[in-house]
């Protein structure tokens, strides 16, 4: 005689029923999710000759926390090119030229969304690197085509990073958090500064051409390449639209300025571009929709400027612009003139030239009152209030401070 086994499965099945329901406090199964880690905003300073990142405050006292090592693989990297005749040529191209003789070890910088990591281009290593901002390590590291990186861009949601191979005239596309190309597209010669736009879904660069040669006079300017601004579809990375100032500045009376568009900066609804041009100390202004330029601002020139163009640190005589929040004010870095000054956007009229040792970024603070320089010529970054137009502070920074950026860190973070 058989006995039942259907009783016993249905007792043991409840009794593993009991026993799950009081395991649930221990396991966290129906514990709620972990609240994402608390972060700060901070603002990162690249000191490009240093191969270090400074992070200070991002607003009131501009207070330092702390200085990263973006270079932790800097034997290696160097030992590679040296074995290299083709890398080691166009190394010390970039070290003697946009260099000014010196290696250029950090570019630009932007964090990742969680505040975990830098991600970080190294023109010298022609590279992009993510380094852990808890452990100073390289998470990954991305080389460019070509032989130098440049200028970046963060998409509005902070998963995409853009940045410009110079030399192979291609703007690369990668997954912020792992380092994979997502996309890449096409650009003008020598690929410069990028701009998300569309909540993200175009993507603008402006290429400046060959800014490393002494052929600046006027009439040498078709040595200079193709320039012209690319804007690429971020869902396909196909071009959709490029645009040659050459024939809008001509439109506009102004043939004697050149059609390399420098830094640039949208007005907060995209309908109006403001960007400085190689070798003018001022600005334009393009009206996006009507594809014209509208007005063009010349700022004052310092009367200790040499008037050799050939010796304006590539090209640039002016490189530098950020708008208020608001929309309402520029900020101009005056690089070559030793100034920046805030200038009122309905009037062009500009303000105070505050006094600056070859500024050559500008920002906006995480508060918004104030546009923050980069003096490359005095290894600090100073804060001028966008309503006043005078000085707040300045800040020593490290080795010829570029790029100056606003991202995040764990709350408490300290330095690796």
């Amino acid at each position: 005689m058989t006995s039942n086994p259907a009783p016993r499965r249905r007792a043991a099945i409840a009794g593993l029923a009991l026993l799950a329901t009081a395991l649930v406090p221990l396991t966290g199964a129906a514990a709620p999710a972990a609240a994402a880690p608390a972060l700060q905003e901070v603002m990162f300073v690249g000191n490009n000759w240093d191969g270090t990142v400074d992070v200070i405050h991002s607003s009131g006292t501009y207070a330092k926390l702390g200085r990263v090592n973006v270079v932790p693989d800097k034997t290696q990297r160097l030992l590679e090119i040296y074995l290299n005749p083709v890398k080691l040529a166009f190394y010390l191209g970039v070290q003697q030229g946009p260099g000014e003789g010196h290696d250029q070890l950090v570019d630009d910088m932007y964090t990742t969304p969680d505040g975990s990591a830098l991600v970080v281009s190294r023109p010298s290593f022609a590279d992009v690197v993510s380094i852990d901002l808890r452990t100073g390590a390289l998470r990954w590291r991305f080389p460019v085509s070509g032989y130098r990186a440049d200028h970046m861009a963060v998409s509005p949601d902070g998963t995409q990073v853009a940045v410009s191979a110079s030399t192979s005239n291609t703007v690369h596309v990668l997954d912020i958090n792992t380092g994979r190309q997502l996309g890449s597209f096409g650009a003008g010669d020598k690929p410069h500064e990028n701009i998300y736009t569309g909540g993200g879904r175009y993507l603008w660069n402006m290429s400046i051409g060959e800014v490393n040669t002494s052929l600046d006079d006027p009439w040498l300017d078709w040595t200079k390449g193709d320039r012209h601004i690319t804007v690429a579809d971020t869902r396909t990375f196909q071009v959709v639209r490029t645009i040659d100032m050459r024939p809008r500045l001509d439109a506009f009376g102004r043939s004697d300025l050149s059609n390399a568009v420098r830094p640039a900066v949208f007005t907060p609804d995209e309908k109006t571009l403001y960007f400085q041009v190689s070798f003018f100390n001022g600005f334009v202004e393009y009206d996006v929709a009507g594809d014209r330029i509208t007005r063009v601002k010349e700022l004052p020139k310092n009367p200790a400027t040499s008037p050799d163009r050939t010796t304006w640190v590539n090209d640039s005589r002016h490189h530098g612009l950020s708008m208020s929040p608001d929309g309402a004010k520029l900020c101009v870095a005056g690089t070559m003139d030793d100034y920046a000054t805030v200038v009122d956007r309905a009037t062009l009229q500009e303000g105070a030239l505050v006094p600056a040792s070859k500024p050559y970024w500008a920002t906006v603070s995480g508060d918004g009152r104030d546009c923050v320089i980069s003096e490359s010529g005095a290894d600090q970054v100073t804060a001028i209030s966008f309503a006043t137009g005078q000085k707040v502070t300045s800040v020593p920074v490290g080795d010829h401070p570029q790029r100056v950026r606003i991202g995040h860190v764990a709350a408490g973070w300290t330095a690796p």
